[in-house]
């Protein structure tokens, strides 16, 4: 079991480069916060064309099929699962209900107790009926309730015993589904494609028009290199933990609840001493270097740089949102 090869995420590919490698992480941040912030209050097309697009740019990219098979089929599968669970469910549509206690309650208190006599109809008096001695309704008349529908138009898609999805229902569970796949896929594409240097360069670039309001951009760039660094270290750590769980063949049907939980929460209490250790290792190593202050040591995260392919990614950005301003609101 090798966590950092079969749960990549928040993991840098270095190998091979992409066209997606190349792009500025400015440009790439861009795009990431638009995937992030389209499918709010848009309806379900835009919501499948933006899995859609997502689906075609990791393909477009020739990323490894060994990188991105486990994270998009296990994600896919997920958003599958919650689209079924969406669609089936009850759509929440309050239902119509008729008061127990009448609206004038005190006329209603006034009413005599026990009620009329029904008076018999006269039975020279048949207006609607001529011609039959009961007042009966034929029985080739039609229903009202079975009136044909002037438009194909149905609620109700599919009803097959307890099962049925209807257009609500399924709105919801396009909208639930595509916004855990576009949330997720997207914020590890750009981790996938994107070192945190660039990450970090991007965000400080951006971030200095805080400087202004005496913001520590700086320090928050620094905090986040290191704690996008600190990422595979933790995966480290819980792989190396459960390896050192498995060569000692417990076995935990013998143990019962209350010892393998006594188990479990030693693992934790290591896991936790082992990654503050790598935080002091990591602290002290800064320190050893002369790192004293990100203002006193400066470091050049990246060098950032716009080009022709940044200049296109940004038109067709703005094409982008134009369109999803101009069609796609949720009605």
């Amino acid at each position: 079991m090798d966590l950092l090869r079969s749960l990549p995420i928040g993991l840098y590919l270095e190998q091979p480069v992409t066209w997606l490698h190349r792009l500025d992480s400015r440009v790439k941040l861009a795009w990431l916060m638009t995937f992030l912030i389209v499918p709010i209050l848009a309806n379900p097309v835009w919501r499948l064309m933006l899995v859609a697009m997502l689906i075609v740019l990791t393909l477009s990219a020739a990323i490894p099929f060994r990188v991105w098979k486990q994270q998009m089929g296990m994600l896919l599968l997920f958003c599958l699962l919650v689209f079924c669970l969406s669609a089936i469910a009850p759509d929440g549509l309050p239902s119509e209900h008729q008061p127990r206690i009448p609206a004038d309650e005190l006329t209603f208190s006034q009413q005599p107790a026990t009620l009329p006599p029904p008076q018999k109809p006269k039975p020279w008096y048949k207006p609607f009926n001529l011609g039959s001695n009961s007042p009966t309704q034929n029985p080739k008349s039609p229903i009202p309730n079975k009136l044909p529908q002037p438009t194909k138009y149905s609620y109700v898609l599919f009803k097959q015993g307890p099962i049925k999805i209807t257009r609500k229902s399924l709105d919801l569970a396009i909208n639930v589904s595509t916004l855990f796949f576009t949330v997720i896929y997207s914020t590890n594409l750009y981790l996938l494609t994107t070192a945190s240097e660039e990450i970090t360069a991007a965000i400080e670039n951006l971030m200095q028009p805080l400087r202004r309001l005496n913001w520590p951009v700086t320090e928050i760039a620094l905090t986040l290199t290191l704690s996008l660094r600190f990422i595979p270290l933790v995966l480290e750590e819980i792989q190396n933990l459960v390896r050192s769980v498995s060569t000692r063949a417990i076995n935990w049907k013998k143990l019962g609840f209350r010892r393998a939980a006594q188990v479990w929460l030693l693992i934790a209490e290591r896991l936790l001493e082992n990654l503050l250790l790598r935080a002091e290792q990591m602290a002290s190593a800064m320190t050893v270097r002369g790192f004293t202050s990100p203002d006193r040591h400066r470091v050049e995260w990246h060098q950032l740089d716009f080009k022709i392919r940044d200049w296109i990614a940004l038109g067709c950005l703005l094409a982008l949102w134009s369109a999803r301003l101009v069609w796609g609101w949720d009605s």
